[in-house]
């Protein structure tokens, strides 16, 4: 009889364990919406860094064009370049939340606290590499060895800079200060006319310029040694 009432006790009164197939839903829900952020996250860390490495790009080679041009010694280059690069970098972080309806110091706050620590980890392995690489900071413009050696010295500052600027958006600092004034309304007024360019966009074009410059570089010593060879053989036919 005992063993009776407890068959009828256990067959009617609910359970309160959840079953092994909730258990397994909320578990693989559960690791959806992780994955789902850790992958926010990595994507938002690759953008920042890809965002601030163009504007080192676009400081690096336009400060070595400057000091080349004006005849500056190489540390008066390199200075001018890294002084361009932080410049260029903020610039390309202030102008979309200006666009967005902030005010230009305020923006300018924000784009500081933002990025200065992932444009600076930058431009010291940027600057590191470039001196690490013979005769890299003594080419010109018109040599490809300056070229070969740009593009190693970005690519290495941006595997660097990646994880710098994901441990900051981890903790909700870095880009994600600026990520929050992104994708507000439409601009309105004189607002429409402030420039934003895509992370992509801005890339394809520094990526394009750099090996336009080494296809000329190329190109202008080929016509060089051309020459000197011509000079060479008329030389020892006279």
């Amino acid at each position: 009889m005992t063993s009776s009432v407890h068959d009828v006790r256990a067959t009617h009164e609910p359970s309160h364990q959840p079953s092994l197939a909730g258990q397994s839903a909320a578990h693989d829900g559960g690791e959806h919406d992780m994955g789902h952020a850790m992958g926010s996250v990595n994507s938002m860390a690759a953008s920042a860094t890809l965002h601030c490495l163009t504007g080192c790009a676009i400081g690096e080679i336009g400060g070595l064009i400057v000091g080349t041009a004006l005849g500056l010694s190489t540390l008066a280059t390199i200075g001018l370049a890294v002084g361009l690069a932080f410049l260029f970098g903020y610039t390309l972080s202030t102008l979309p939340l200006v666009r967005g309806g902030l005010g230009f110091f305020g923006a300018l706050g924000v784009v500081l606290a933002a990025d200065t620590l992932s444009i600076a980890t930058m431009e010291v392995v940027d600057n590191a590499v470039m001196a690490a690489i013979p005769g890299a900071l003594d080419a010109g413009l018109d040599n490809p060895v300056f070229w070969v050696a740009m593009m190693i010295a970005l690519t290495a500052a941006g595997i660097v800079a990646y994880p710098v600027n994901r441990y900051l958006l981890g903790r909700g600092k870095g880009h994600a200060l600026t990520h929050a004034y992104h994708g507000g309304a439409e601009p309105t007024g004189w607002r429409r006319f402030v420039p934003s360019w895509g992370t992509g966009a801005l890339v394809a074009v520094i990526v394009a310029f750099m090996m336009g410059g080494f296809v000329v570089a190329a190109t202008s010593g080929l016509d060089t040694g051309g020459h000197a060879l011509t000079t060479v053989v008329v030389g020892s036919g006279a």
